[in-house]
């Protein structure tokens, strides 16, 4: 387009003047042009031949700028895996390459030849290349992926291929060539890459109207997957980032469009006060990380005191939690608020017959491992045909020389007579060759030098095509068995190549975290509870709690109304509210209490009921609908704890006891929408409460999902026993410790934990060590102590080691001996572990397993224990629970008069109390639960009527 409007440009100049007037319309009888030239539009005199489209045009031009950017620029051709920029870098390393170092400079000058877009695409483009770290061999300051840090000028930096490109990536008789763009030079259209280097690299590019993101995967993987793929067996490859970190590709979709990857930092605990950060999530670098951490912390998502980056070579920074932060809580809000996750949208899409298509990962690799047998046989193919010509051309060296053929041509005088004179000396044996004698031959012939002729060895020349032979013989083999010869590429390849290439990524499951659940508490709920408003910025009114400005609240009115609404400055949610605090979603074990009276001079009911789900701001009626309905009593328990009330009737005539006694522990748990019991039919005058129990639920059955490696309730891995407030899990870890956790659902435990259970006090752990300073195996039994810290019991020695532990009650072990100095064979001993040593403190190093060499322990079943210790070691204190009682002469009816069908949220797992016989009040009664609900204070409300 731009050569036509400069060839019209020239045609305008060269006009005469009379025709120029014309054209712009400055005719002798018009001088204004452009008024001549409306005025013809308007009267429709103008040809509509000389009408130009727009419309058209800009289509014709966006389609073809589209596609040059699409196939020119952001998407990488299938065949070599490589964007445009990247096959000319590439080519311009191998046409400047001598083995040394080139200064980036000069190889950014020497691309420009065939990548007109300016230095900047290609300088970038080049030190993309190089942090990869395949196809480049790098020198000086290139940059840190870890830390975002960008590489020095050009002219500080060298590069040259690396021994891995120039293997796999070049061989100019198998390479395609087309002219570069202004015609002076030749470049590949693709390059011979025998190697997925596509996936290898992973490539991102953003096109017109079309993107391209495709994963770096594992070296060695890859190579694994391509040999499964010329074998014919199912394989799966997943992306492996040079980041490291952690990644779940339970969605990768094998990285077509609709897939997702969540990534995250790894983050240990160094001490109750601090975590580290030792591997980064695919897209992030330690100056992005830090930032997005004190954002969270300025916005009040988490709190953090302090964060060091001490990154070098590898990622560590260290995060500071204030006194009192939970480490554990810290992870998960880091993970919720931060960029140590993130999740990643793949969309693989390459060039393939000049056509973009989106094809997934394991496509890509078939087409790359048949490209790769592709290439390989065209290589053997033409070796054949060197190798062959070479036989040829030497049998017929030895001819002409061993039967002096060359003494025929000595009376010849002309180049014809020459030409005739070896052809006939060349005849009779014609039949020993494999091929026709060509001109060319014979004209080689003749300029075999006299030094050669006088030197020839014939036995050499017999040896040389004895070996030529010999290499044809085995290339034929090789393309008769191509897909084993593929084969023994691949795995070459990886022996060369991929010693030092190990995966980085740890391929996990996460678990979802709940913002609401890890968010700080940094902002404080007021109420007003006459007006009905409740917010966060109401600092004159009642102090609530403190929340997170995502929290929902929940709310009770004195009309029977409950809403849930989400946090913010102020809102208003009715008058008269009764009750208020922090809604946690599937909550089944805060358990409300409520007393009301159902409309105006209705019976006074009683219920008990839990929420667990609901729709925002939607209004929901706790009352059985009666108008003039109301709340008389209410509390909140977070642990579902019964209370023992004192309720005061109005004295009127006939009504012998005006004051009884109400347990709540004896009233069933239902569904939000059950109407209740009857507490009694008289009139109320006040409620108030005598003594808080203690919780109605039964023990908390706790799950451990060794997929994402938490703690959960909803029945998903290995049941680890039913808790209790005070009961612990322990774990004991392959580095040799010990610890004591809470069944906390936020727990976090080591990546090396070989055993989670629940602990039992009076429970020995056995457990089986390599001391590193004597060089010895030693056994031991202890209990566990009940420390809040995490406790080593092997030795400290860099070389120690923790071979086995267990909690059974009679464990027993294999020992297998190595072999005596003289050869023998020593039998192998069993020992029952329980009785070869007694219970000591985890500080000691225990009993010698043996005297003799150990080559290895093998662990078998444990004997089968006495039921008596069984049943002695299940038995658990239960607390005692005080229910009270309801004096028999009160008219308080226990009868379910609910109307109101169940809804499907009702308490599942808790024991109904209803009508149960229970113990009398004991000191355990007497101790109030602890409030481990936001809320204020107990969650009581008293009204006097």
């Amino acid at each position: 387009m731009i050569e036509e409007e400069e060839e019209n440009s020239e045609e305008q100049e060269n006009l005469p003047k009379d025709e120029e007037e014309q054209e712009s319309g400055n005719t002798p009888g018009n001088t204004e042009g452009k008024d001549s030239l409306g005025d013809e539009f308007s009267s429709g005199h103008h040809s509509s031949s000389d009408v130009i489209h727009v419309a058209g045009m800009y289509q014709n031009w966006f389609l073809d700028y589209a596609s040059y950017v699409i196939l020119e620029r952001a998407v990488p051709g299938v065949n070599d895996g490589l964007k445009p920029v990247q096959r000319r870098i590439l080519h311009s390393l191998r046409e400047l390459d001598d083995g040394r170092y080139h200064k980036v400079a000069n190889l950014i000058g020497n691309t420009m030849k065939y990548h007109p877009h300016g230095d900047a695409s290609i300088g970038d483009a080049l030190v993309q290349l190089g942090q990869k770290d395949l196809l480049i061999d790098m020198q000086g300051n290139w940059g840190n992926i870890l830390t975002g840090d960008s590489a020095a000028a050009p002219r500080y930096i060298e590069a040259r291929l690396s021994k891995f490109a120039l293997e796999v990536a070049f061989n100019h008789k198998t390479t395609e060539w087309q002219a570069s763009y202004d015609g002076r030079g030749k470049e590949p259209v693709a390059l011979p890459m025998k190697f997925p280097l596509l996936l290898a690299q992973g490539v991102e590019g953003i096109a017109v109207g079309l993107a391209c993101k495709i994963m770096p995967h594992n070296f060695n993987e890859l190579i694994d997957a391509s040999i499964k793929v010329l074998r014919g067996k199912n394989f799966e490859i997943l992306p492996d980032f040079p980041t490291a970190g952690l990644a779940d590709f339970s969605q990768y979709n094998k990285g077509l469009r609709g897939g997702k990857i969540r990534v995250r930092a790894r983050i240990g605990q160094v001490d109750k006060k601090s975590l580290i950060i030792s591997e980064l999530p695919f897209g992030s670098t330690t100056t992005s990380l830090i930032d997005s951490i004190i954002r969270a912390n300025d916005k009040g998502k988490i709190k953090v005191k302090k964060v060091e980056d001490n990154t070098a070579e590898n990622v560590e920074i260290i995060i500071h939690l204030p006194p009192g932060t939970s480490p554990d809580k810290s992870i998960d809000a880091l993970y919720a608020f931060t960029d140590c996750e993130n999740s990643i949208s793949p969309n693989a899409c390459i060039i393939e017959d000049d056509k973009p298509q989106f094809i997934g990962v394991d496509e890509i690799l078939k087409i790359s491992a048949q490209r790769t047998i592709d290439l390989l046989k065209l290589e053997l193919e033409i070796r054949k045909k060197e190798l062959e010509n070479q036989w040829h051309f030497l049998s017929l060296e030895r001819i002409f020389i061993e039967k002096r053929i060359y003494r025929d041509i000595e009376e010849s005088e002309t180049w014809e007579a020459v030409i005739k004179a070896i052809e006939k000396g060349l005849k009779p044996y014609l039949g020993d060759l494999k091929q026709e004698v060509t001109k060319d031959d014979i004209v080689r012939l003749t300029e075999i030098k006299i030094k050669r002729i006088s030197k020839f060895d014939s036995n050499k020349a017999d040896d040389n095509i004895k070996k030529i032979e010999v290499a044809l013989k085995e290339i034929k083999h090789n393309l008769n068995n191509l897909i084993d010869y593929a084969v023994d590429y691949y795995k070459e390849l990886k022996k060369k190549y991929g010693a030092q290439r190990k995966r980085k990524t740890e391929i996990k499951s996460f678990e979802n975290i709940i913002a609401a659940k890890v968010a700080v508490d940094n902002v404080k709920l007021y109420v007003n509870r006459e007006e009905g408003f409740a917010g966060f910025a109401m600092r004159k009114d009642e102090y609530v709690c403190d929340c997170s400005d995502i929290d929902d609240i929940i709310f009770f009115r004195a009309d029977g109304v409950m809403i849930v609404s989400r946090i913010s400055t102020k809102t208003f949610v009715g008058k008269d509210i009764v009750h208020l605090g922090v809604f946690k979603k599937a909550d089944s074990r805060t358990i409300y209490n409520m007393i009301y009276r159902d409309g105006a001079r209705g019976n006074v009911m009683m219920k008990r009921f839990a929420v667990t789900g609901v729709t925002r701001d939607k209004e929901y009626l706790l009352t059985k609908g009666k108008d003039s309905s109301k709340v008389i009593y209410f509390t909140a328990n977070p642990n579902g704890e019964s209370e023992v009330l004192v309720v005061n009737l109005r004295p009127k005539p006939r009504l012998k006891k005006t004051k009884f006694e109400l347990d709540f522990g004896n009233v069933a748990i239902k569904g939000r929408g059950a109407g209740g019991n009857i507490l009694t039919k008289n009139s109320v005058s006040k409620i108030v409460l005598k003594e808080k129990g203690v919780s109605t639920l039964g023990a908390r059955k706790i799950w451990f999902d060794d997929a994402v490696q938490r703690l959960n309730v909803d029945a998903r891995g290995d049941l680890l026993g039913e808790f209790h407030a005070d009961d612990k899990i322990l774990t004991i870890t392959q580095s040799g410790h010990y610890e004591l956790h809470s069944f906390s659902l936020s727990n976090h435990f080591d990546e090396d934990m070989i055993l989670i259970e629940k602990w039992r006090p009076n429970r020995p752990v056995t457990a089986i060590h390599y001391d590193g300073a004597k060089k010895l195996f030693f056994a031991k039994r202890f209990l566990v102590e009940a420390q809040n810290r995490k406790l080593l019991f092997i030795t400290e020695h860099a070389d120690s080691f923790l071979e086995y532990a267990t909690t059974d009650g009679k464990p027993v072990v294999e020992v297998v001996f190595s072999k005596t100095k003289s050869g023998k064979e020593r039998a192998n001993e069993k020992i029952e572990l329980e009785s070869f040593i007694g219970i000591k403190g985890f500080k000691a190093s225990g009993n010698r397993v043996s005297q003799h060499k150990i080559k290895n322990i093998d662990i078998l079943d444990p004997l089968e224990e006495d039921s008596e210790e069984e049943e002695a070691e299940e038995l658990e204190e239960k607390p005692t629970t005080d229910t009270g009682s309801v004096d028999s002469d009160t008219d308080a009816d226990l009868t379910d008069t609910s109307d109101i069908e169940e809804e499907p949220e009702e308490i599942q797992d808790v024991k109904s109390y209803h009508n149960k016989e229970r113990s009398a009040p004991g000191p355990a009664a007497q101790t109030p639960a602890k409030q481990t609900k936001k809320g204020t204070g107990d969650g009581q409300i008293s009204l006097d009527l």
